[in-house]
């Protein structure tokens, strides 16, 4: 991040920081690359919740830096994708955010494996990012597939930019994050803006903490823009 040392990212970090803070049960499953392995898994460990980590080949890995509120972003490596076989540590009946970094991280059959008996959350970066090296490349080229069980999908301005009408995509729960300008929320037909306080802090892992979150108000019954 802005030519600092590597550092450990992603909602299975930035998501599970934001669950222990509400005191929400939750399993992290996640994987990454051996060299890092070690590291990864205690400083996840360290935030008390539950981790599993499947073993992986090479650690997706990103660069950033910010101007205001915009993330510029480069592609260092992508990771492995993941199979159906991958899911069977996840519990049946559990409230489930997949968050993939990149398109090719989570394809349709995937996804199809974990949604039998669960409820999926799906971060909607691991539709438009292409798994290209390089300066990061967002594009509608997904397969529609990919959401054909997915509950609640959650984007971030450019994402929501890139898909176009997100409320045609036929998944129930649609949130738009706008950073210090707020969300919108797009339920049963009708659309509704949600405000947030401002704050000066790194914006780093925002949004992973907002699914996170959003996600462990719906698993308690609240409804979507409660």
């Amino acid at each position: 991040v802005s030519g600092g040392p590597p550092r450990i990212g992603g909602a299975p970090y930035y998501a599970a920081r934001a669950w222990r803070l509400l005191g929400r049960r939750s399993t992290v499953v996640t994987r990454c690359g051996p060299d890092e392995r070690e590291n990864y898994g205690r400083q996840l460990s360290a935030l008390g919740l539950p981790v599993v980590m499947l073993p992986g080949t090479e650690t997706t890995s990103f660069s950033f830096s910010y101007d205001g509120d915009r993330r510029m972003m480069s592609v260092d490596h992508p990771g492995d994708s993941w199979s159906p076989a991958d899911t069977e540590s996840v519990p049946r009946g559990a409230w489930v955010h997949v968050a993939p970094l990149l398109r090719s991280e989570f394809p349709a059959e995937t996804l199809t494996a974990l949604a039998r008996g669960r409820r999926l959350s799906f971060d909607g970066q691991g539709l438009v990012r292409s798994a290209q090296e390089g300066p990061l490349q967002l594009d509608a080229n997904f397969d529609p597939a990919v959401l054909e069980h997915v509950q609640i999908l959650k984007l971030a301005e450019e994402e929501a930019e890139v898909v176009g009408a997100v409320d045609r995509l036929g998944v129930p729960e649609v949130l738009v994050t706008y950073g210090a300008r707020g969300s919108c929320v797009y339920h049963e037909g009708s659309s509704t803006d949600v405000g947030a306080w401002p704050i000066t802090a790194d914006p780093t892992g925002s949004g992973d903490a907002f699914s996170a979150a959003y996600l462990a108000g719906r698993s308690r019954g609240l409804a979507p823009v409660s």
